[in-house]
């Protein structure tokens, strides 16, 4: 029987000829750099990254040495060796990357791996696995960042905005990448078609200091003539309402900006870029409502058509007249750093059923979907009158046999869809919100339409591989290890949370600092949580050293969560977090990247010494939910 060796698990690829010789066979597997997946490795700031592989064989296979190369690949598809060599190693898991010289901005390598053994057989070449470098120097963007310049600051949730460019190919296009991000959240259209199906993008992080963007290969969008391009942008995390009892809104900004940068090689060998600017036009869109916690309000009857399609001369349904020129404004603060982060995209991984369909005595009619779970409802099939509201609320639990929306404090997760009204289906799904439920309460879905077959749930969360699986006679144990992966799965959604439900889904520190080494240990999540690190000494830093009770930090004004009080495990993630991914990976490179900011906590801590008892906690500090008698921890 093969098996695999080494610490990553992915996909083998055979040919026919292979697969009979597979017994006989010892075969390299799922070359990969850092932790990133190979459909994520495009546009990443790894100039230098390490490799690993996997060997599958049907006997161990001792590695002694192996070779690598190393090809650089044009925009136009042509490969040119750079490195091919020999090293002497029993290592396959994170090696160093072989070329003297780090690798640039836009370069794209494909690299494939050979094993030798200790008595010189070899394996065959392994399949290419290919990454591209993003845009790693603030000069490499040559873009503005544009804004609507009717957006003003505002209490009150506000609609979402279309940025529209159309452009033209001067000719066939090879390859071509869009390099993009907002203030806000976006999704971005070309002719007419989405790209990607990133959710939520471009991600939660400390604005000000880390702002992700994005890189999509959309070649196969372009065409020689006109082209457009349109974004939806709308509140998200930036500036929509976010925090702890209750919340507030505009917490890194007011406006939500957009900056785009479009590079296209034809084939002819010429470059073409697309950048946002005072070219742009923007307009309001259909999405009159954004939120986190009190969800998305659709009106179909506002939907402006053919937004993101090229005009023809006899295109009727293009509203000239609703579109108006954009704002410019500067470029992003030089703290402001433009990175691609480590974390694999939030995505829309699974789909799930009602299971029930439930009556209530008030008269109510709500979906049971047979367990909590994260994410938001798909409309499949509705028809009805323009105008006609349909609203969907979403709760975890039921209480006196109604919907229990109690739990969810200052939260309303209600999603609603006004049908634009038709002869023709419509359908819908939110793209800007997520709720945290097992029920959802329908009310006025239209009369004599069916509804269970008509409604799912669509299931989000930060697109992580399993680690492995697990599963014993025990049918209570397997029970307790699949529920453990679906909230991993629902509190991993762009950050770690403490819940995905009420008002506050934030990154509690001390809610990490305990479950980090079961995270580490059922899924492959060290991109999210290495993102997190990241964000986490910023915070830190502006603290003066002392840790965030959250990160991103929005509680730093709180009367009490900003107080710089040491907070046992709170604060300990600084240590206990790094740990557990390196005692799940052995990557030691999370502990380098983190040493500074674990011993800016260990400097912190208020310390008591006496005679007896040396280097203790002070008895005397206040700490959550643990009595001045109890807090006298030991210090290391």
């Amino acid at each position: 029987m093969l098996q695999r060796s080494g610490w990553f698990y992915g996909h083998l690829v055979l040919s026919q000829a292979d697969k009979g010789r597979m017994t006989k066979l010892t075969l390299i597997d799922d070359v990969r750099f850092e932790h990133y997946r190979p459909e994520y490795a495009i546009g990443v700031h790894e100039t230098r990254p390490r490799i690993s592989w996997t060997y599958l064989s049907d006997v161990e296979f001792k590695q002694q040495s192996y070779n690598i190369e190393i090809a650089h690949i044009s925009p136009i598809g042509e490969s040119q060796v750079l490195s091919n060599r020999t090293i002497v190693s029993t290592e396959a898991t994170l090696v160093p990357w072989p070329l003297d010289e780090p690798l640039q901005s836009r370069q794209r390598v494909a690299v494939k791996v050979q094993g030798v053994s200790e008595n010189g057989d070899t394996t065959p070449w392994s399949e290419t696995s290919i990454l591209e470098i993003g845009l790693m120097a603030r000069a490499d963007w040559k873009a503005s960042r544009i804004v609507s310049a009717e957006q003003e600051e505002s209490m009150e949730p506000q609609p979402e905005m279309l940025f529209r460019k159309e452009f033209d190919m001067t000719n066939t296009v090879a390859s071509a990448r869009l390099y993009i991000t907002a203030e806000g959240v976006y999704e971005a259209e070309i002719n007419g078609k989405r790209v990607g199906d990133y959710f939520l993008t471009p991600g939660w992080t400390e604005y000000r200091d880390r702002l992700q963007y994005q890189t999509y290969d959309i070649s196969r969008f372009l065409k020689a003539g006109k082209n457009c391009i349109g974004v939806r942008v709308a509140e998200g995390w930036f500036n929509g309402r976010i925090g702890f009892e209750g919340g507030a809104r505009n917490r890194w900004g007011v406006q939500n900006t957009l900056l785009v940068q479009l590079e296209a090689t034809l084939q002819d060998g010429t470059n073409q870029e697309v950048i946002s600017d005072d070219t742009w036009s923007v307009t309001d869109g259909p999405i009159q409502r954004a939120e986190i916690y009190d969800g998305e309000k659709y009106d179909a009857t506002k939907e402006v058509g053919n937004w993101s399609t090229a005009v023809t001369e006899d295109d009727s349904k293009f509203e000239v007249a609703a579109w108006r020129p954009v704002k410019i404004l500067d470029f992003f603060p030089n703290d402001t750093h433009l990175v691609a982060g480590y974390a694999e995209p939030v995505r829309k991984v699974e789909v799930v059923k009602p299971v029930q369909m439930i009556n209530t005595t008030s008269g109510k009619v709500i979906l049971d979907f047979g367990q909590n779970l994260v994410g938001y409802l798909r409309i499949k099939q509705v028809k009805g009158t323009s105008g006609h509201k349909i609203t969907l609320k979403h709760a975890e639990v039921l209480e006196d046999g109604e919907l229990g929306t109690r739990p969810l404090r200052d939260c309303s997760a209600t999603d609603e869809y006004t049908l634009k009204g038709s002869e023709a289906v419509e359908t819908w799904e939110p793209r800007f919100t997520f709720h945290g439920f097992r029920y959802a309460q329908i009310e006025n879905w239209p009369e004599n339409l069916p509804l269970v077959d008509s409604i799912e749930a669509v299931v989000c969360h930060t697109d992580m591989r399993k680690a492995g699986h697990f599963e014993c006679s025990d049918i209570n144990l397997s029970q307790l290890y699949r529920n453990v992966c679906w909230s991993t799965r629902g509190n991993f959604l762009s950050i770690p949370t403490d819940c995905p439900q009420r008002d506050e889904r934030l990154g509690w520190t001390g809610d990490l600092a305990l479950f980090a080494p079961t995270a580490a240990f059922v899924y492959q999540c060290t991109g999210i949580l290495k993102n997190w690190f990241l964000d986490f000494s910023i915070c830190q830093r502006k603290r003066d050293g002392l840790p965030p009770t959250v990160c991103p930090d929005t509680l730093a004004e709180h009367i009490l969560w900003g107080l710089k009080i040491p907070l046992a495990i709170w604060h300990d993630v600084a240590v206990l977090g790094p740990w557990a991914v390196y005692s799940a990976t052995g990557d030691v490179e999370i502990l380098k990247s983190q040493y500074d900011s674990m011993q800016q906590w260990i400097r912190n801590i208020p310390r008591y010494n006496d005679s007896r008892t040396p280097n203790l906690w002070h008895p005397r500090v206040f700490q959550l939910g643990v009595s001045t008698t109890c807090s006298r921890i030991y210090v290391s």
